[in-house]
């Protein structure tokens, strides 16, 4: 008699911690999909203000044509981009350099760096990319949270079972770290 007891308390007990662990895993998986919905967000707002500023300074340097127009191909790159961490991160990586070199063009033109529509679309993407770093910070937090739960034992066993997957950061290239040359 103690031994079914003991027997069917061991298994309530089991069952417990695996309905526990799937929820725990459902729930880290969420908040990954949640965060790469808001680096999505972010990102848009982004490219819809990348043409607004390519048209403020192409009335000031004109000459300027390949710098605008490495802007222009960054940015539909990023638009046609697949929607994994890794793909997009390449493709954002590319924009961002592109629009160092713009807001260098900034510096060698003294009107355009006074004209209120370009410096107002400056810190607008400011204010973006600022967002934009705040939601990849959170989606890597997430993604880190998930993958440890994903490796801590016995849940590891129990996550195999049932197929969760190791989810990639959202990461930055070399190139993105390094502060971009800009010759006139």
């Amino acid at each position: 008699m103690w031994i079914v007891i003991i027997l069917v308390i061991v298994l309530v007990v089991l069952a417990a911690y695996l309905i526990s662990a799937y929820n725990g895993l459902i729930r880290r998986r969420n908040q990954i999909e949640n965060a790469w919905s808001q680096i999505d967000v972010q990102l848009k707002r982004r490219l819809n203000l990348i043409p607004n500023l390519v048209e403020t300074v192409k009335g000031y340097a004109a000459h300027e044509k390949e710098t605008l127009d490495a802007v222009i191909r960054a940015r539909n790159a990023a638009v046609e981009a697949p929607d994994t961490p890794a793909a997009q991160a390449q493709a954002e990586n590319m924009l961002t350099g592109t629009l160092r070199q713009l807001f260098a063009l900034g510096e060698a033109y003294p009107d355009l760096k006074a004209n209120q529509n370009f410096l107002a679309l400056q810190e607008e993407l400011t204010a973006t990319e600022g967002r934009v770093a705040y939601a990849r910070q959170f989606y890597n937090d997430s993604v880190l949270g998930y993958n440890n739960k994903l490796q801590q034992f016995p849940t590891m066993y129990f996550a195999r079972m049932l197929k969760f997957e190791r989810r990639e950061y959202f990461e930055a290239d070399e190139a993105a770290r390094s502060a971009p040359t800009v010759e006139f």
